[in-house]
């Protein structure tokens, strides 16, 4: 079967017409001298001098809103620098569209998979690159060939599925995968790992490591610092715009890049403070419903209860159901110790439920409407006099929560989808904080967001459970909800198969549990 080698080789020609060429490993094969970006007034990217070395692994950190993603957008052609100049292969080059950086060689995997999840796993791998002859496409031989990569990359996916019907985490491998069989000689990627079991995780790390050792350049962006010291060679910091620095991984410690990116010390990450829990909120008792069964398990005031499991292990279908997403099959809900039955989302929320979802911007967020809008959204009913809206409480609401949550923008009229992924979640935060909810469900409330932003979002977590709420805290990463959670609950296959209190497992045994059949 057609492997990863065989695909890639039918690029080497475009990537060469191109002016292209192989760079010596260790020489430079993309330098920024001066690369600037402003929107008006606004200095997205400050005047930066940056050199990417031919086969290294060169990491890139920074807060939210630090100028990463519109670097990117410089390197893959998708918006014009306003100064500056960029030098591929030693020679200067415009990168002024998407096709030429892809071109050159030059690739992303953006931590937002921007693929068609209507079409098959297959048909992502080669949109716009599709097989035919005489005008026919040649679907087999597409779907053999993907398939081929796949496996030849070890990752356990069919190329004949739709990719609608995958995982978030698969089809950021689905895109991995994509960018990795076009000829690359330079790749960036971001956040790639936000989505991704610890499983496919090292799917990821091992292709990185062999595209490495190809002579492949590899530009990591992630707010999880261990990632960085496991995979770079270098790391460059970006904050408020500006390079503050690059430094050897051998020659730099976690210390001082979080110093470098916040410009300040955070003492503990984890924020974390236990209050006296209260009485009862909300307790399941045997509650089974599509991708998980048989849950038993209640939520007090005051205390964090985490979920953990591998993607796809029932925690997050579980909170759908307690929620009324989705239907549940079977089983009891209390809520205040009274049983109850919640049909819809609609008796969640009457209740005081309130779900911040995974995937912030599908489910979370109305991506192009304003902030202040979106804030509003759960409490419009309030806000309403008869038929007629009061603007000066909607204001006052909306600015109230921004500058609580410190969330940065310079108006609340601009739209949700102009903010960074820590911005997007404070806002979808802020929202359940003018509902005035007494249970908080979290599912990956920190996917893709720096740790400045991180710790910002664990005080807030204290602040609701001081006011008697109570969370449930669903995370993949398990740091964060083995020292976060009062009460720890580990999913495997849909069923609940472990409890622990604070700190009452080790991190192997917890894991171990997770993945052990």
């Amino acid at each position: 079967m057609i492997g990863l080698q065989e695909v890639s080789h039918r690029h080497d020609d475009q990537v060469r017409a191109a002016g292209s060429h192989p760079v010596p490993k260790g020489e430079p094969i993309l330098e920024l001298r001066g690369l600037q970006k402003n929107y008006g007034a606004v200095e997205a990217l400050k005047p930066a001098n940056m050199t990417f070395l031919s086969g290294e692994v060169h990491a890139i950190v920074g807060e939210n809103g630090a100028g990463k993603s519109t670097l990117i957008k410089l390197l893959t052609g998708v918006i014009a620098r306003s100064a500056g100049e960029v030098r591929w292969c030693g020679e200067t080059v415009e990168l002024a569209t998407p096709n030429e950086a892809i071109a050159r060689g030059i690739n992303a995997v953006h931590q937002e998979v921007v693929l068609c999840p209507h079409l098959s796993v297959a048909a992502n791998m080669f949109l716009g690159d599709e097989m035919s002859r005489r005008g026919v496409m040649r679907k087999r031989a597409m779907t053999d060939a993907a398939q081929g990569v796949l496996d030849d990359l070890g990752f356990n996916l069919p190329a004949n599925a739709e990719l609608g019907s995958l995982t978030i985490g698969q089809q950021q491998l689905v895109a991995t995968a994509r960018a990795a069989m076009r000829g690359t000689q330079f790749l960036i990627f971001d956040e790639p790992t936000a989505y991704l079991t610890r499983q496919e995780s090292a799917q990821l790390f091992r292709l990185i490591r062999r595209l490495q050792s190809e002579g492949v350049t590899i530009v990591y962006i992630s707010h999880r610092l261990e990632e960085v010291f496991e995979l770079a060679d270098r790391v460059s910091v970006l904050r408020d715009g500006t390079h503050v620095g690059t430094r050897a991984i051998s020659e730099t410690n976690e210390t001082e890049l979080i110093a470098l990116m916040i410009n300040r010390s955070i003492e503990q990450i984890y924020h974390k403070e236990h209050f006296e829990r209260g009485e009862t909120i909300v307790e399941t008792r045997g509650l089974s419903g599509p991708g998980f069964r048989e849950i038993s398990l209640s939520v007090r005031a005051g205390e964090i209860v985490g979920l953990y499991g591998l993607i796809g292990a029932g925690r997050s279908e579980f909170a759908l159901g307690l929620y009324g997403r989705n239907p549940v099959s079977g089983g009891e809900i209390f809520w205040q110790g009274r049983k109850t039955a919640i049909a819809n989302e609609r008796d969640a929320m009457e209740l005081g439920i309130a779900l911040a979802p995974e995937s912030r911007r599908d489910q979370g967020l109305c991506i192009n409407l304003p902030i202040g809008l979106n804030i509003n959204l759960p409490v419009f009913k309030r806000l309403t006099r008869g038929l007629t809206i009061n603007r000066a409480e909607e204001a006052s609401n909306a600015d109230r929560q921004i500058r609580d949550l410190n969330i940065k923008t310079p108006s609340r009229r601009v739209l949700a989808s102009a903010m960074s992924g820590g911005n997007q979640q404070k806002i979808v935060i802020g929202r359940w904080l003018s509902h005035g909810a007494k249970l908080f469900i979290f599912d990956e409330p920190t996917v893709g967001v720096d740790v400045g932003t991180k710790a910002e979002i664990y005080r807030l977590f204290a602040r609701l459970l001081e006011n008697g709420a109570g969370i449930i805290l669903i995370s993949s990463y398990l740091p964060e909800v083995y020292e976060l959670a009062d009460r720890l609950h580990v999913f495997r296959q849909g069923r609940l198969v472990a409890s622990h209190d604070y700190r009452g497992a080790s991190h192997e045994e917890v894991l171990a549990q997770a993945i052990n059949a």
